[in-house]
């Protein structure tokens, strides 16, 4: 063979790229060794023929060297004409967001597209190991070699890999199959998928946060009251959101849907002054927080100083992110985070928060069942206690009055312990209602199980004087509940003792009466405590019979302002009492 014919022993080995001093090159596929021979004497020195035995090893030796011509026999002819026109479309290749590689048996590069060095940072992975070139990678789970599973295999085959730094590939290597030839090759795809590794671990790790949010056990639910479980709850978002969504700065607000007020549940680098400031949901004039809440829309503002809806939240904030919190497809507040730099957040991110925020939902929903079924069981046991023990104590109290009208001027010892029996009496009462508003708080019952607020009833003293142990039970049960100290009596008598023997300071605000006691009438009642002060805040209760002593009538001349007719509602019972109260 003439010195000029070059021959590729072993294909295995690239040859070096042809720099512009050295002959002109054609490219022999096939032949036998006296056609390249007679190839060469026809060109003479002029030129170097570079014999390849296969159309794969033919596209990488065109792909990187200057020939000025192609020669193949018949056996060739048309695998060389299909190698011609890929290199002339090669363009297309090099344009490819993906890697293209071409390995040989040994898993060395013999042609690419350019993609994968633009990844690693070499200017020219054709002769190296595609191993190396990604940094020794470790393959995601069970999956098998791509490379050596298609050699042996004769099938495609498809795998993850991550390198040392941490980059994630999607490779996919398919066989080349070419009669005659035992250089055996893979056309490799590979895809930077990274950044979709990421997401997907990030999404997992949300959905795993937000699965631990409310993940409380037995012993948080009895061990920690209402507001040890907010703050529980409130430490896992706060970790969840700074680990996980890796954001400094978070504001949730709760929405009350009888106000329409998002009240701040959780704020973290946000001003002291826009923590504290009252939002309510609405399109105007209430911030982006406001906006979301009254829309439901989630809402991404980029550049915090061209937004005409952003309300100055942390210092410095150039962008922000604000989700609604969503429920049964009702918003229940708002998820808030603020970056100081401009357009930090994008798409991805607002599904992350929009995940995160449903989870977040889902957790304050479970807490506030469990706060509600807690809170309820301790209001009924409360009340059931409150119910059972309210009449021996009135009992107590009647029992000790009339002790007390027989030892006045005669037993002052018997006088003074009967006092203590008394106070300690009416202080059950105040400690059992104290200890209800410790075990179930307002806030930590549910709304069907909330009673309408009536300030101006709580504390009150009221006294129920009627003969029928059904009324003087029914009053505990509808005043109780508003928090008036409610007492009874059996008749008229023991109406005045009882309020003779209230102690120093103390009053009745409201007494209600039955018009026919057993002893005496309403109005002889009112008349006789008439005696004793100045106001009698009477309330005179009566059927729609007849009245032959007209007492209602007399009462009324002697200022009476309520009568309540039985039976009578429960809001014209609190009407009463209340406007009764108000006139003292």
């Amino acid at each position: 063979m003439p010195d000029d014919v070059h021959e590729q022993q072993n294909e295995s080995e690239p040859r070096p790229v042809a720099v512009a001093d050295e002959k002109p090159q054609i490219l022999c596929l096939g032949g036998s060794h006296d056609q390249v021979v007679a190839i060469q004497d026809r060109f003479g020195d002029q030129v170097k023929v570079v014999r390849v035995g296969s159309p794969t090893r033919a596209i990488a030796e065109l792909s990187r060297g200057e020939f000025i011509g192609v020669y193949a026999d018949a056996e060739h002819f048309s695998a060389a004409f299909d190698a011609g026109r890929a290199m002339q479309n090669q363009h297309i290749l090099q344009s490819m967001p993906d890697g293209v590689v071409l390995l040989n048996s040994e898993n060395t590069v013999v042609w690419s597209n350019g993609r994968l060095g633009e990844w690693v940072g070499s200017s020219d992975v054709v002769g190296q190991n595609i191993y190396t070139v990604l940094s020794d990678p470790e393959i995601f789970g069970s999956d098998f070699c791509p490379f050596s599973r298609a050699l042996t295999t004769d099938h495609p085959s498809a795998s993850t890999l991550r390198s040392r730094d941490n980059r994630c590939y999607r490779v996919h290597a398919a066989p080349v199959f070419e009669g005659g030839d035992a250089q055996r090759h893979l056309i490799v795809t590979i895809r930077d998928v990274t950044d979709e590794h990421l997401e997907q671990q990030k999404l997992a790790n949300i959905h795993q946060a937000g699965i631990e949010l409310a993940d409380l056990t037995p012993e948080d639910v009895t061990d920690m009251d209402f507001r040890g479980r907010i703050d529980l709850l409130k430490d896992n978002i706060l970790h969840c959101t700074q680990d996980v969504l890796q954001f400094d700065v978070v504001e949730i607000r709760m929405l009350d849907q009888a106000t329409g007020t998002l009240k701040p549940l959780l704020s973290v680098g946000m001003k002291p002054e826009a923590a504290a400031r009252e939002l309510r949901a609405s399109v105007e004039d209430n911030g982006v927080t406001g906006f979301v809440a009254s829309t439901g829309k989630s809402y991404l503002c980029e550049d915090t100083s061209k937004d005409r809806l952003y309300l100055e939240g942390s210092h410095g904030a150039k962008s922000s992110l604000t989700v609604p919190l969503m429920l049964h497809d009702n918003v229940i507040g708002t998820f808030n985070v603020e970056s100081p730099e401009i357009s930090a957040f994008n798409e991805s991110d607002l599904q992350f928060v929009e995940i995160f925020s449903r989870d977040v939902a889902v957790a304050l929903n479970t807490l506030d069942l469990l706060a509600a079924e807690k809170a309820t069981t301790a209001a009924a046991s409360v009340e059931a206690i409150h119910s059972a023990v309210a009449r021996p104590v009135d009992d107590i109290l009647n029992d000790a009055v009339n002790v007390m009208e027989k030892y006045i001027g005669h037993e002052p010892e018997v006088v003074e312990r009967l006092q203590h029996i008394l106070l300690n009496a009416r202080d059950i009462k105040q400690v059992i209602h104290k200890v209800g508003q410790a075990m179930a708080p307002v806030e930590a019952r549910p709304g069907s199980a909330r009673v309408d607020q009536r300030p101006i009833l709580v504390g009150k003293r009221v006294l129920v004087v009627d003969e029928d142990e059904g009324v003087r039970s029914a009053a505990h049960a509808l005043l109780d509940r508003y928090n008036c100290v409610v007492e009874t009596a059996h008749d008229g008598k023991e109406a005045i003792f009882m309020v003779r023997n209230l102690g120093t300071g103390q009053k009745y605000d409201a007494i209600i009466a039955d018009i026919r006691l057993p002893d005496m009438s309403g109005h002889q009642l009112m008349v006789k405590l008439g005696e004793m002060s100045e106001h009698v805040p009477m309330i005179l209760m009566t059927g729609f019979g007849y009245d032959p002593g007209h007492s209602i009538v007399k009462a009324r001349q002697a200022g009476l302002k309520h009568v309540l007719y039985k039976p009578f509602r429960l809001d014209q019972l609190l009407e009463a009492v209340e406007q009764t109260v108000a006139a003292e």
